[in-house]
């Protein structure tokens, strides 16, 4: 049986009709539609086929369905049947795009991670590393919106970002997540420096210090009533700020000297 769901409220329907299709592996999937560039012009990457667009549409429904569930009735609350109903589609469906609810909760933080991890590579190679990687964090709070939006709107993925700070199952996968992406980033830092990172311990101890002003940040951020990206962009500059004063110099007043004696 072809499942079809309407995306978009004007009669276009996705078909979610087998696994194979949705992973892109079936032969008779129709070929991407290619723009010839302008002459002198940068190559255009291919348009995705109607199919592959139509399957694109349904994960969107489906992820927006619950970011939404989950940030107004909770993460725990919300059931992989509501969020199915919620796009008019089967269990069965959402499984094809999301190997679970905690999939799809974190999946636009994966969208992040990966927009963050591409700036810190196209950091120039005369920035130091942390100021490599706090150039890299800012700028891409500065870019990160139009990928998301392309998605859902950016105000349900901040309030999912705040959700997660306060959900103990996903900040736990979150974190585990972080682990392999510092450890990511670590080894990009030494091939920058030309270091080997498993004899070297600088490159980890800067992504570990970076890391951590990174979950102080999320936390204080996701404490406040502002979720706007302008407000977690401010904070993170300020912290980050703070990293070399705080490791650098001493914190309390100068000790007072008693009277000449």
């Amino acid at each position: 049986m072809t499942e079809t769901v309407d995306t978009a409220g004007t009669g276009d329907t996705a078909d979610v009709a087998g696994t194979a299709d949705v992973a892109g592996t079936a032969e008779r999937a129709e070929p991407a539609e290619r723009a010839e560039p302008a002459d002198g012009a940068e190559p255009v990457a291919p348009r995705p086929g109607l199919r592959e667009r139509k399957k694109q549409r349904t994960r969107d429904a489906l992820l927006r369905a619950a970011l939404e569930l989950f940030t107004t009735q909770g993460y725990e609350r919300t059931t992989v049947d509501e969020i199915a109903e919620a796009v008019d589609v089967s269990q069965r469906t959402f499984f094809r795009y999301f190997a679970g609810k905690e999939d799809a909760a974190l999946f636009l933080q994966r969208l992040s991670e990966s927009h963050f991890i591409a700036a810190v590579r196209e950091r120039p190679p005369h920035e130091a590393p942390l100021e490599a990687l706090r150039r890299a964090v800012l700028e891409s709070w500065d870019t990160i919106g139009e990928a998301i939006e392309e998605v859902v709107p950016i105000e349900l993925h901040m309030r999912t970002y705040q959700l997660i700070e306060s959900t103990p199952a996903l900040l736990a996968a979150h974190l585990r997540r972080s682990e392999e992406i510092e450890e990511e980033i670590a080894r990009l830092i030494a091939e920058r420096e030309g270091l080997d990172v498993d004899t070297d311990p600088r490159p980890r101890i800067a992504v570990a210090v970076f890391g951590g002003v990174m979950r102080v940040t999320g936390r204080r951020w996701g404490a406040g009533e502002d979720t706007s990206v302008e407000a977690i962009r401010e904070l993170t500059a300020a912290y980050l700020d703070h990293v070399g004063p705080a490791l650098a110099e001493k914190w309390g007043p100068a000790p007072r000297r008693g009277p000449p004696t």
